[in-house]
């Protein structure tokens, strides 16, 4: 399953924390432990490997691995069992200043599982592991269409992306003078199948062979869609057909509309919790504005009074201030939820100021 926002954010700020560390040597440790691996089993291959770094020539280097082994050991003692998704630790000097070394441990236990058991000592913390689980993994496949056009579209996470579009030949309902209205009807019906057959091309052309194609959504206007699904589409990507709408609009806008009458299969998905996070504060602001908060000032006050049940942050906050404000409303027990900019929902909170908040009771 694709991460909410709130745990990309945790993640992508763990990952920071690691790259700011800087190893003179080969001295950094770090360990990725699947789930259900043996810790003990663990434990006892990193006390092997202390007993190792004693052979290490240079004494500065064998004394931080040696060191940074022993936190590492003693921190995943305090363990019962592997997380679920398994657990990734790292040790080393966190100090800037030669001679006076800081050896500290971080660890954090893993949004996704992962299959692989690794130890390394390197002048870095091993992190690609975990910028892959940043990746949207799980994508959904669109499709919208009525008789003059078409698009396929791409929903990743809470990016939705138009990929083609085209325009039909099909003439309009009112026939040409001099035509009859069969051979006009059989115009019609040809640059129909013309257009469903160039839809199907486009379909096969992005979806096939996607493992990670969790399903397909399709809709727009009138009938033309069911054509498409009864006759057309490709065998395979009609069984990944899991929601059909009727929509009001094609083109960019009509693939958010799509998306958004799907929220019913989609309800797991980051954009859903996204959507129902904004319409519950824009529908609150509009109808109980006392009981919302937004801007910086007014969020920081309500802090203060320990009034935030639940804070929002929009991802393009400055980094800094967005930790600063994260960290004391996490002390006055608020949750906390991070908003993207992919959506309309999103573009409007960063147009606030950048966060919003339900509040526990009115300040005025």
């Amino acid at each position: 399953m694709a991460l909410s926002t709130l745990q990309k954010h945790k993640l992508k700020k763990f990952i920071r924390t690691l790259e700011k560390i800087k190893g003179r040597h080969t001295e950094l440790v770090s360990v990725y432990i699947p789930a259900g691996y043996d810790m003990n089993k663990i434990i006892t291959h990193l006390a092997q490997e202390q007993g190792t770094a004693a052979n290490i020539k240079d004494k500065t280097t064998r004394t931080h691995v040696q060191d940074s082994l022993e936190r590492m050991i003693r921190h995943l003692r305090l363990y019962k069992c592997t997380p679920e998704n398994g657990l990734a630790a790292f040790s080393g000097d966190a100090s800037d200043r030669e001679g006076k070394p800081d050896i500290q441990v971080w660890s954090i236990e893993l949004p996704q599982p992962i299959n692989t058991r690794i130890y390394r000592c390197d002048q870095k913390f091993k992190t690609d592991l975990l910028k892959e689980m940043l990746e949207h993994k799980e994508m959904y496949g669109l499709i919208i269409l009525d008789r003059k056009e078409a698009s396929i579209g791409m929903l990743k996470g809470t990016s939705i992306t138009e990929i083609t579009s085209m325009h039909s030949s099909v003439p309009g309902k009112v026939r040409a003078g001099g035509q009859s209205a069969a051979r006009y009807g059989r115009i019609r019906e040809e640059a129909t199948k013309e257009l469903l057959n160039r839809i199907n091309e486009a379909a096969m052309k992005e979806f096939l062979g996607l493992s990670n194609l969790k399903g397909i959504l399709v809709g727009g206007p009138g009938n033309l869609k069911d054509e498409l699904l009864d006759g057309f589409l490709n065998n395979q990507l009609k069984e990944k057909v899991i929601s059909i709408q009727d929509l009001g609009y094609t083109g960019e806008f009509g693939l958010r509309e799509l998306v958004e009458r799907s929220q019913d299969v989609l309800a797991k998905e980051a954009i859903a919790e996204e959507k129902q996070a904004m319409d519950k504060f824009f529908k609150l602001l509009a109808t109980k504005p006392n009981m919302v908060a937004y801007g910086k000032g007014e969020i920081e006050k309500a802090i203060e009074f320990n009034a935030v049940e639940t804070l929002l942050i929009s991802e393009d906050v400055d980094e800094e201030l967005s930790e600063k404000i994260e960290e004391k409303a996490e002390e006055k027990g608020s949750e906390v939820q991070f908003i993207s900019t992919d959506t309309p929902e999103g573009v409007q909170l960063k147009q606030l100021g950048g966060f919003g908040a339900f509040l526990r009771f009115p300040l005025s």
